[in-house]
């Protein structure tokens, strides 16, 4: 079919449409990405089969609740950061702790502290003891007193409390709530990096693509304080043979800090901890809210209890 025809079809599904009732911005997002569907069935021919083959896959994506990966392993998710990272930019906002993406698997109401956490609710065997500590500062280097800096990650088995039946709830999950320097410092250990479920959709995908769908180990954040722009961000593991290859483009260099480690001996006579561990150092840099500007604080559906 000529372009001019396809226009024809839209027009007259749009001839449907009653002025002033419905959305509007609904209408236009909708029809334009209808139109460019039936652009790309003509251009690439695809056939039928392919169609319902595809609305099986959307379907049976939805009820696996894998939407949250797709969106991470097409990329979606990473251009929404760099869309938000251009308009900052337009807007003079430029420096700081880079964003990058938030993932499917953030739950709200995690134990709050102040100034230090444990993580672990449960100990977890055999894992790297890690410490990690620094401040909230804002974009003039100022301390961040009663910031509040939610922390997330997985087990050595690549899995999420809340989302695994089989943790306690609220594992490896806190609330840190800086001190009067603007400092905090958490107790857990070194995540390891996970993968897509194997044989679920989002992998399927992915296969089909030639890619893998596999992270390399990070940790989650979100920082927030009043009159600042709320900072969606996570590190990744010095390391980790898949930092620049993660199948969710999360990965920036200034957000894959040095890890130093510290032998038994030097951790007890240095400060005074009974166990060998690796520390990390990182600060947080926050910008000061600014009027016209996206509000940094998404609305979406996450996981709740």
């Amino acid at each position: 079919m000529e372009r001019s025809q396809i226009d024809a079809v839209i027009e007259k599904i749009t001839s449907t449409e009653h002025p002033g009732e419905g959305s509007e911005r609904v209408k236009e997002i909708v029809n334009r990405l209808t139109r460019d569907l039936f652009y790309a069935i003509e251009d690439l021919d695809i056939q039928p089969e392919e169609i319902w083959k595809a609305v099986d896959w959307l379907t049976n994506t939805g009820k696996a609740n894998e939407w949250g990966l797709v969106a991470a392993g097409i990329g979606l998710e990473h251009f929404l950061d760099l869309r938000m990272d251009e308009a900052e930019a337009k807007a003079g906002i430029t420096g700081g702790t880079p964003r990058t993406i938030e993932g499917p698997l953030y739950v709200a109401g995690s134990p709050e502290s102040v100034g230090y956490a444990e993580l672990e609710t449960v100990p977890e065997e055999g894992a790297e003891r890690l410490y990690m500590q620094g401040q909230v500062l804002d974009e003039d280097g100022k301390p961040v007193p009663g910031a509040k800096v939610e922390v997330w990650h997985c087990n050595l088995r690549g899995m999420y409390s809340i989302f695994d039946s089989s943790q306690p709830p609220y594992n490896l999950r806190r609330a840190i709530i800086t001190d009067e320097n603007g400092r905090y410092r958490f107790k857990s250990f070194l995540p390891v990096g996970y993968s897509c479920p194997p044989g679920g959709n989002t992998d399927q995908l992915l296969k089909a693509l030639g890619r893998h769908g596999s992270r390399p180990a990070h940790i989650h954040f979100f920082v927030t304080a009043p009159g600042l722009r709320k900072l969606t961000t996570q590190i990744n593991i010095e390391g980790d043979p898949l930092i620049w290859d993660d199948f969710a483009f999360a990965t920036r260099p200034e957000l894959v800090p040095h890890i130093t480690r510290y032998t038994r001996e030097e951790a007890k006579e240095q400060f005074g901890i009974e166990e060998p561990f690796a520390s990390i150092d990182f600060d947080f840099e926050m910008h000061h809210e600014a009027e016209g500007v996206f509000d940094t604080d998404i609305e979406r559906t996450r996981g709740l209890r």
